[in-house]
């Protein structure tokens, strides 16, 4: 079974930086692509940032220029890279991976954004 195991959530000051990791039980290059989305309370789920198998990238006009989205084949890990984050960005983010048809879920990880 694949699974996708996520880190690096945390408290951290408006202003302030973080960074995601998510770790595969598969190459990376078996996935279609592979991305990052949040869910804050009461609010729906959203896509934060993705890339594709040809390392295209897209985020959310929300979070342009402040997070950037890369991966480590090596450590078969993809990262979010979060800067300059705001309370507005609170909620929990979670990795997806697509792998053919299927759409392989983490188990999210909270990142909070307060004074």
């Amino acid at each position: 079974q694949v699974q996708l195991v996520e880190s690096g959530g945390g408290l951290v000051q408006p202003g302030g930086s973080l960074r995601l990791s998510c770790t595969t039980s598969l190459s990376i290059f078996s996935f279609k692509s592979v991305a990052w989305f949040r869910q804050a309370p009461g609010k729906q789920r959203e896509l934060v940032a993705r890339m594709d198998a040809n390392r295209s990238r897209t985020y959310a006009d929300s979070v342009k220029g402040r997070f950037t989205i890369s991966r480590d084949n090596g450590r078969n890990t993809i990262y979010l890279q979060m800067n300059m984050l705001r309370p507005e960005d609170t909620g929990v983010y979670e990795c997806n991976a697509a792998l053919g048809s299927t759409v392989v879920r983490g188990q999210g990880t909270q990142v909070t954004v307060s004074a």
